[in-house]
């Protein structure tokens, strides 16, 4: 019986929500450092549209990535301020600029389904599956694909 157990939380992962848009995203808890508000942004010249600037963390330099930017949408014009999910990425420290930081959910790795084919391709570019809830479709951000297409657009 704990062998059952076992193997069901060893398929269990646990995600951070945000909301980008109106669109739930969920980052695999494994790879979120922080959750922070950032606090002056200094603008990046000559960087790409997406980099909104670096910031200073607790004695870290780190890249702010405007996440509304690199999907595509609008900017935000409610006036609240962003929130800021801090990942690693290739020993490079980065803050996801979101809307809002949601819950903890834990979720069963066998519910994950592929992409559907007619996910906005803004989004299929950097979801890597995505997880049917109660009247919500939530997209896993694939955080290696978000700041790999960063690392492009830098090096052109």
């Amino acid at each position: 019986m704990t062998m059952t157990t076992d193997n069901l939380d060893q398929n269990v992962i646990e995600y951070v929500t945000v909301l980008i848009g109106e669109q739930l995203f969920g980052l695999p808890i494994s790879r979120v450092q922080d959750v922070f508000m950032p606090d002056r942004l200094t603008r990046v010249p000559l960087s790409a549209p997406e980099i909104a600037g670096v910031l200073n963390l607790r004695g870290r330099i780190v890249t702010a990535v405007d996440m509304r930017c690199r999907l595509g949408l609008p900017k935000r014009d409610d006036g609240r301020p962003a929130m800021a999910v801090g990942i690693e990425f290739k020993g490079e420290s980065y803050g996801l600029l979101i809307d809002s930081v949601g819950e903890v959910m834990k979720l069963s790795d066998n519910t994950r389904e592929p992409n559907p084919v007619n996910l906005d391709q803004r989004l299929a570019r950097v979801s890597g599956g995505v997880h049917r809830l109660e009247g919500q479709l939530m997209v896993i951000l694939d955080v290696d694909r978000v700041l790999d297409m960063g690392h492009e657009a830098m090096a052109a």
